[in-house]
């Protein structure tokens, strides 16, 4: 027992020479670090981490480009889950692309007419699943109401207030929808309609931004306010980006739109 014991007193220098060794290069970790030995190595390096960005950053001299700022998701996965928010800004963006392909065409096919929600007794539905929509001729569309007559007036008002610029006429439970000549007027109308779609997005994309920023700053009890800013400028750095996809979005559907 005793040959033992004097075998395993050597094991803690052996632990501090190891936890010495990972951390050659890095700053000193903080003096009374109150963390168990192994966990305060752990969160020392993370906070080391984001103090080196931080000084790189404010290293930087006036007039001259800063800098992005890009921190590991795994260092701050206790705090924010970055992956989450980046995937929240491009859900935004995607359903401004859906949104231009789907209802901001020169062109009217039936196939624009097929996600137009329509209000019923019953609820909303898309209108290919109450009519069936076909295209009687270049200038002419049709929709065949007969599965769900009761539902004919509704489809026609919704149609009429798609913003597609179309005036419906029901003949019966058939509804006629003239598709109007493409005029100048016309574009413009799409290229504004384009411009509120945008900007109705990036109103969404700053609620993803304020719901992150608010859930970083919850944390600034438990973190230095280098990695709060650090955070905040990660999150409002993958806004802007995301702003400025959206941007060149528009501007290339206001080129289609306006030739």
């Amino acid at each position: 027992m005793a040959l033992a014991l004097r075998c395993l007193r050597p094991l803690p220098a052996l632990l501090l020479r190891s936890c010495s060794a990972l951390a050659r290069g890095l700053p000193r970790a903080p003096r009374g670090c109150p963390a168990p030995l192994l966990e305060g190595c752990r969160q020392c390096v993370q906070q080391m981490l984001l103090s080196r960005q931080l000084a790189t950053k404010k290293a930087k001299g006036k007039g001259q480009s800063q800098a992005k700022v890009n921190i590991s998701a795994a260092l701050v996965e206790d705090i924010i889950n970055l992956e989450e928010t980046n995937e929240d800004m491009q859900a935004v963006i995607k359903a401004l692309k859906e949104d231009f392909s789907r209802n901001l065409s020169v062109r009217t096919s039936p196939g624009a007419l097929d996600h137009i929600t329509v209000m019923t007794k019953d609820g909303k539905f898309p209108l290919n699943q109450l009519g069936q929509i076909s295209q009687k001729s270049p200038q002419l569309m049709i929709v065949n109401m007969t599965n769900f007559p009761e539902s004919t007036a509704a489809a026609a008002k919704a149609i009429r207030e798609s913003g597609m610029n179309l005036n419906p006429e029901v003949d019966g439970t058939v509804i006629r929808v003239p598709v109007p000549k493409v005029t100048r007027e016309h574009r413009e109308s799409l290229a504004k309609l384009a411009k509120q779609s945008t900007n109705k997005s990036k109103e969404a994309l700053r609620k993803v931004r304020n719901k992150s920023i608010t859930q970083v700053k919850k944390s600034k009890n438990k973190v230095s306010e280098d990695t709060i800013w650090l955070l905040e400028k990660q999150i409002q750095q993958m806004t802007d980006e995301a702003a400025a996809e959206m941007d060149k979005l528009l501007a290339a559907k206001t080129k289609e739109l306006l030739g």
